[in-house]
């Protein structure tokens, strides 16, 4: 069975990511297909966004809308974040679950295959 979860670790603060809204899109031809939303839980997480799908195998984007995250935050204008929003494209080749971590900060992030 395949999946796609993630998860938002806010590593400014040194504590997961809640209420960062998450979109799922798959590629299809020259744009992309909506698949699911939702909003990270208090622990950072999104369980699994990827619906029962025949075929999994096709390129995925991931969106976080971190600059909504960071204003709920009370950021001032120091703090402002950089990146409005995160996306993050990959490929699923095989029927397996994918766990996407993204690790972010107002001017920076990184993100990883996690298990």
């Amino acid at each position: 069975m395949s999946g796609i979860s993630t998860h938002v670790l806010d590593t400014a603060r040194g504590r997961p990511a809640a209420g960062v809204a998450v979109s799922l899109a798959r590629k299809s031809g020259n744009g992309w297909t909506e698949l699911a939303a939702a909003s990270t839980d208090a622990g950072g997480r999104v369980g699994n966004l990827l619906p029962q799908v025949k075929d999994p195998a096709g390129t995925y984007r991931l969106r976080f809308d971190v600059g909504a995250y960071f204003a709920a935050q009370g950021a001032g204008a120091d703090a402002a974040p950089f990146y409005p929003y995160v996306e993050i494209v990959f490929q699923i080749r095989d029927v397996e679950h994918y766990h996407v971590p993204l690790l972010v900060s107002p001017f920076g992030y990184t993100t990883y295959r996690g298990s």
